[in-house]
């Protein structure tokens, strides 16, 4: 008769769970129950008969069951104990954050550990840190057979707690740079509003070649006229159409803002800026004459 002991605290019943589940994929014969100590606390025990299993072989069984319910407590600390030792991450390594700005920080990072974009660079990160806990339950077995869960994860898994401290470093580089985006935006909202509207409406249509014409209400060109007076101070080498671009409309002001050709836009974030600072002045054109002659002219190019 073989034994594994899980110390589990509250958490007695889900650990069972997990085990249960991966001791049915081998053909023997186990036994898990709850042993409360003097303490009150809960240890998992797992009594695990290997006699029907020949005697040289029973070795290299019980490493294979090792193996599995080191797999099955993974999934067990990633479930249970991932986002607490973020947020204790945070907590520790960025105090000086108020509580709001820790709750946007520990959404950012929950959802990189989460993979919520479906990034196959952070579905490799996953699986990278779970063969991390595998592998240190695997040092931990070859020497012992009980197992504190508090203990192991706060002490044996710093190069896991390591890869979730970097992961926490970038929700906070991205909450910074998603607040200096927001301020920016705040700024060229203000100097939108204190302008006087040039125009009422200002079409931009986006061709191949990452540059954009600009045509007013009556569907006139005026691309040279808007950008003129910024490209006197830049060298041709130092053109930067996308900047050209939002710096003519803020300068215009335009009461309404048409997108032609919007899937064109290389730099999505380009229109997305457009989006936010004229929020409510922005529309995309759905199709119309200016798009399909644009569309005609960029295939003709390519």
């Amino acid at each position: 008769m073989q034994f594994l002991c899980i110390e589990a605290g509250e958490s007695s019943e889900d650990i069972k769970d997990y085990i249960n589940r991966e001791l049915n994929k081998f053909d023997i014969d186990y036994f898990i129950e709850n042993v409360v100590n003097s303490e009150g606390k809960i240890t998992v025990k797992c009594k695990i008969d290997l006699s029907k299993i020949q005697e040289e072989r029973q070795h290299i069984i019980f490493d294979e069951i090792k193996a599995g319910i080191s797999s099955a407590l993974a999934d067990y600390i990633i479930k249970e104990y991932e986002e607490k030792l973020i947020y204790r991450i945070i907590n520790n390594n960025y105090c000086y954050f108020n509580s709001l700005e820790k709750k946007e920080i520990f959404r950012i990072a929950v959802s990189t550990i989460k993979n919520s974009e479906k990034s196959f660079l952070n579905s490799l990160f996953q699986i990278r840190r779970r063969n991390i806990i595998i592998r240190k339950l695997l040092d931990y077995y070859q020497g012992a057979n009980d197992l504190i869960l508090d203990g192991f994860v706060n002490f044996r898994l710093k190069e896991y707690i390591k890869d979730l401290e970097e992961i926490v470093d970038k929700a906070v580089d991205d909450f910074l740079m998603e607040r200096e985006y927001r301020e920016f935006i705040r700024l060229l909202r203000y100097f939108v509003d204190i302008q006087e509207p040039k125009f009422n409406t200002i079409h931009v249509i986006a061709g191949y070649d990452d540059k954009y014409i600009l045509l007013d209400e009556n569907k006139r060109e005026i691309t040279n006229e808007c950008i003129q007076e910024f490209m006197n101070d830049i060298s041709s080498e130092e053109i930067k159409y996308d900047d050209l671009l939002v710096s003519s409309l803020i300068t215009m002001a335009p009461r309404k803002i048409m997108i032609h050709g919007a899937k064109n836009f290389k730099n999505k974030e380009l229109l997305e800026t457009i989006k936010n600072v004229f929020w409510e002045k922005t529309f995309i054109c759905a199709g119309c004459e200016l798009c399909i002659v644009n569309m005609v002219r960029n295939e003709e190019k390519v």
